[in-house]
């Protein structure tokens, strides 16, 4: 008898699944139930060689947990229907019960004070992990409907938006012009589409006056960011170690905040991201219209006179951990800004040469020609002091 003839057999002969198996298909702890499993005949003589189980059975806690997110989202999903009647209050009332109820059910004791402010984005940053995927879904559309920022603000940052949901999260952000959230799903969100990033990159080369409203804490981080920078660059708290990267730090942070806007601060989360690659970029640069062209090239024009005038600025992957600056890693750097320009001129060489509205880019051929010369005599260098490096030890 072939493979296929086994498997086929084998499937023939399992019984349809009851109801009661279709509603709990996820299984929370399985190892008491594979524990239990044991064959149903030892006859080494059967005909058929893929053996039966038998002993499959979900724990009562594992039962009560998949109710309990059943009931949850049959009652939410009927009350998004009426909104009139439904607001943002009853939604978070709802929500943290049943996160308190999942909880005590698995042990887990919150010792936190339920008349504290923002006490239902704590529990959601406690005890969203433990949420089914439909229910995380679930959530996440009713706090765009409800208007829950803080809570979705929570869901993306630790994790809980499932990645069929990242399109539709963003389209929607996008249309609401909540522009902090979106650059929230840059820093948190793995694995962005390519035009996921093409909206976004849209988005903020462009943003409209609504799109400012939500972005004053940003600009307030840059800033608070900027003042400890300052700190630790005058050796306030810092230990005699770390004065050099505090310096080096400080100077990375005042190129990538001073003279730029806060719509292209939200960039530099774009172009430090590790979803973006040059493939990916190409792609969103090929979907760009003239306006955004020109607002992308005035962008990393301003970066490639700020890292002409300080050559010295580079990475400080250590700051973020070390400082406490952790806008550092959300720095474009000069290979990133050179390779992106060059993909904007490939992609719009007709365009950038035959209309005179893109004189930015002429603007910077020398700065270019600057920083090209700059790169040839450090490589230069580099060979010279790799060839004296190399002539002692062959002396040796």
């Amino acid at each position: 008898m072939s493979l296929l003839e086994v498997i086929t057999k084998a499937s023939a002969a399992i019984p349809t699944l009851t109801d009661q198996e279709f509603n709990y298909p996820i299984v929370l702890n399985p190892d008491p139930i594979f524990a239990n499993l044991k064959f149903e005949t030892d006859d080494l003589k059967a005909e058929n060689h893929v053996k039966k189980v038998t002993g499959w059975e979900i724990s009562e806690i594992d039962l009560e947990l998949i109710k309990l997110g059943q009931k949850f989202s049959k009652r939410l999903r009927k009350k998004l229907k009426d909104t009139n009647s439904f607001g943002k209050v009853a939604f978070l009332q709802m929500l943290t019960s049943y996160l308190e109820n999942f909880g005590e059910k698995v042990g887990i004791s919150l010792g936190l004070n339920k008349r504290e402010k923002g006490y239902a984005c704590m529990v959601v940053e406690k005890l969203g992990i433990l949420m089914a995927r439909d229910v995380k879904g679930l959530v996440l559309e009713s706090c765009i409907v409800l208007e829950v920022w803080d809570v979705l603000g929570v869901l993306i940052v630790n994790g809980l938006v499932e990645h069929t949901c990242t399109s539709n999260l963003i389209n929607k952000l996008i249309n609401k012009c909540k522009s902090d959230l979106i650059v929230l799903c840059v820093k948190h969100l793995p694995d962005l589409q390519a035009y996921d990033l093409m909206c976004i990159l849209k988005y903020f080369l462009l943003m409209s006056d609504d799109g400012y409203k939500s972005l004053i804490s940003l600009r307030e981080d840059w800033e608070s960011q900027a003042l400890l920078a300052i700190e630790k660059a005058s050796g306030e708290g810092v230990s005699t170690k770390d004065r050099s990267l505090a310096k080096e730090a400080a100077l990375l942070v005042m190129v990538a905040h001073d003279g730029f806007s806060v719509s292209e601060l939200c960039l530099h989360y774009l172009f430090a991201s590790f979803n973006l690659d040059e493939v990916i970029f190409s792609a969103c640069v090929s979907k760009l219209n003239g306006e955004e062209i020109n607002a992308l090239i005035q962008y990393l024009g301003k970066w490639l006179k700020k890292y002409e005038r300080f050559p010295q600025v580079g990475p400080c992957p250590k700051a973020s951990s070390v400082l406490g600056l952790t806008v550092c890693d959300w720095i474009p750097t000069l290979e990133t800004v050179v390779k992106c320009l060059g993909v904007v001129v490939d992609e719009h060489f007709s365009s950038l040469v035959l209309h005179s509205e893109f004189h930015e880019l002429r603007s910077l051929e020398g700065v270019v020609s600057s920083l090209a010369a700059e790169a040839r005599l450090c490589g230069a260098l580099a060979n010279l002091t790799e060839t004296l490096r190399i002539e002692p030890q062959g002396m040796d």
